[in-house]
């Protein structure tokens, strides 16, 4: 299983490496670059932001491929596959509605609550999947606290919205936020691994620090591209949801 882990993590890895040059390219074309316009903006000319296509390749090519070959392999992860199937499912979806609409502002351009009403889109989907907070732990007791069905739809829904919003927020020097969200990474794999979680949570935490070291060279200062609202958007997006499936 680990050896697999492992690969998946270097496959995300090339990845988001290989790709991101191509996203610089795109990114020329299609108009979406960071213009060093007024005195917030910390680039001192020019600069290309559609990274986060690339860190959206390295996870879900990375993450399709580890969920294959554990399921021809009959590994731990294939008698949870019926169960994370629709959830699965409901997660990429949400992904490329959130991307769209990311990208979409990346290139031209929209209001802020056009942009809030996608991620609550994706959000929702998510939620429709199947993939919710269902109950709330107690720090150092052992009991749990259920939650009511409505309640706990409205309650995930503002979480994934919270965190997406979050690390979208903090995404205004070279390297930020996918450092932040690489230590998430990092931290949270520490904290599956020791307290038992589904492997679907390992499997996609690690698919996602791969895919953020792959983009990482390129925007270390001085960057040469952005991670853009696509990247940063996604980043917090699949963070509030891997938490929320280790739980599961």
């Amino acid at each position: 299983m680990w050896g697999d882990i492992v690969i998946a993590f270097l496959l995300a890895f090339m990845t988001s490496f290989v790709v991101t040059p191509y996203t610089i390219r795109l990114a020329k074309k299609v108009g979406a670059i960071d213009l060093p316009n007024d005195e917030r903006r910390v680039n001192k000319k020019p600069m290309p932001r559609l990274g986060g296509i690339a860190v959206i390749s390295g996870f879900i090519l990375s993450s399709i491929y580890l969920i294959i070959i554990m399921n021809v392999d009959k590994s731990v992860f294939y008698s949870d596959i019926g169960t994370y199937t629709t959830k699965l499912i409901g997660f990429f979806i949400g992904i490329v509605v959130l991307g769209i609409g990311c990208f979409i502002d990346d290139a031209r351009g929209i209001p802020s609550f056009v942009k809030l009403i996608i991620q609550i889109i994706a959000a929702v989907i998510v939620v429709a999947s199947g993939i919710r907070i269902e109950n709330i732990n107690i720090p150092f007791f052992d009991n749990k606290i259920g939650l009511n069905t409505t309640f706990s739809y409205i309650l995930t829904v503002c979480w994934i919205v919270g965190i997406t919003n979050a690390i979208n927020l903090i995404d205004g020097l070279d390297g930020l936020s996918s450092g932040i969200t690489l230590i998430s990474c990092i931290s949270l794999l520490i904290i599956f691994t020791l307290n038992g979680s589904p492997i679907i949570a390992i499997v996609l935490i690690t698919a996602l620090a791969g895919a953020i070291l792959g983009f990482l060279p390129y925007n270390f200062n001085p960057a040469k591209t952005f991670i853009g609202d696509t990247g940063s958007n996604f980043l917090g997006f699949a963070l509030a949801i891997i938490s929320i499936l280790r739980c599961s």
